[in-house]
């Protein structure tokens, strides 16, 4: 497995755009013993060699939640890493395929994880920016073996970002009064992890309402929630993760920012120790860019302008941190709901990356 986790420190060894994981981290992501995930999916990991050296990995992955409850019979791939040979892709895919094959699925889709929470699709355009924690890092040849061994694109994602000074701090705080007023709904700021833990499970809930008729939504269980605090909230700060509650303090919508740890990660190098965590610690406190990592709003409070009152919150926060760039996750071409929300900053997509689908 460290194998495994390892062998795009070598691929990517002298690319200045790939961000590396905590191999620790990683490692423990594939444990069964340690990552709940496992209670409502399985996953083969399989290495390719070429005269004894590792050239290529991918994990096979059924999400049986998807595929029992959902009546989605999908094969997922993902942690899809090769050298620039064809043949490389085709022997590890193909391993894919007869694990789908056996348990009579009908396509495979990725690169895609677990669930939800999990890093996403190859990267398309804009290999010329850095990645982030979130996101899979690749050069442009993945899109062309996937295509050549008779994938399709399934999904499309937009990564763009907009400058902080593109908000306009007075328009959101007009908006955040009126929309507080009109709907009897508040705001909640916190400076302390400890006072946000009783709101986490609620923002979940708010999350499966808000993104569950999307076509890539796989409910997300309470292990899994217990999972993700105690892996994430470490690197939040907490006076990023804002919260709108209504008269009775109902959670109705959230957004969860965090700091850019893309430089802090790379200087790390995979490990925390003897000086990784602290490159961590400083990106928290010091980092001047910001990836707007996720945001929900209660059906029930949609177009009703609730994202002012977040906004009007951020724009004081990023104020007084001097932030200067806002960067969003890879979001659905196809998410209408998501781009009005981002309209008003002017953003510039500036990364492209796609799901690929091949029928078994």
């Amino acid at each position: 497995m460290k194998q495994f986790v390892l062998f795009p420190f070598s691929l990517y060894k002298h690319n200045p755009y790939w961000v590396p994981p905590i191999v620790k981290d990683e490692i423990a992501s594939f444990d069964p013993t340690k990552n709940p995930v496992f209670q409502n999916a399985e996953a083969q990991f399989f290495i390719a060699f070429k005269n004894d050296k590792i050239v290529g990995r991918v994990a096979a992955i059924i999400n049986w939640i998807e595929v029992e409850k959902q009546q989605l019979k999908k094969m997922r791939f993902g942690w899809f890493d090769v050298i620039d040979d064809l043949a490389v892709s085709k022997i590890l895919l193909n391993k894919v395929k007869e694990i789908g094959l056996e348990n009579n699925l009908l396509f495979m889709e990725g690169p895609v994880g677990f669930n939800n929470l999990d890093k996403t699709g190859i990267l398309t355009d804009g290999f010329e920016h850095i990645g982030t924690m979130i996101t899979w890092y690749n050069p442009p040849y993945y899109k062309v073996h996937l295509e050549q061994l008779g994938f399709v694109k399934e999904k499309e994602y937009l990564e763009n970002k907009f400058p902080f000074k593109n908000v306009d701090a007075l328009y959101f705080n007009k908006w955040s009064t009126v929309v507080k007023k009109r709907y009897q709904v508040k705001a909640m700021e916190f400076t302390k992890t400890k006072d946000l833990l009783p709101y986490v499970d609620d923002m979940f809930k708010v999350l499966e309402k808000s993104y569950g008729k999307l076509a890539t939504f796989v409910p997300i269980s309470k292990v899994q929630i217990a999972y993700f605090k105690k892996k994430y909230l470490r690197f939040i700060n907490p006076e990023y993760l804002k919260f709108v509650v209504d008269a009775n303090n109902k959670l109705v919508a959230f957004a969860l920012v965090m700091p850019s740890f893309s430089k802090a990660l790379q200087k790390a190098k995979g490990t925390l120790f003897p000086f990784g965590l602290f490159h961590l610690l400083q990106a928290k406190k010091q980092a001047k860019d910001v990836i707007f990592y996720l945001i929900g709003v209660d059906p029930a409070y949609q177009n009703k302008g609730i994202h002012a009152i977040l906004f009007d919150q951020y724009t004081k926060t990023f104020s007084e941190k001097g932030i200067v760039n806002c960067i969003r996750t890879p979001e659905l071409t196809n998410n209408t709901a998501i781009q009005k929300i981002w309209k008003n900053f002017n953003p510039i997509p500036h990364k492209r990356r796609s799901t690929y689908k091949k029928m078994l």
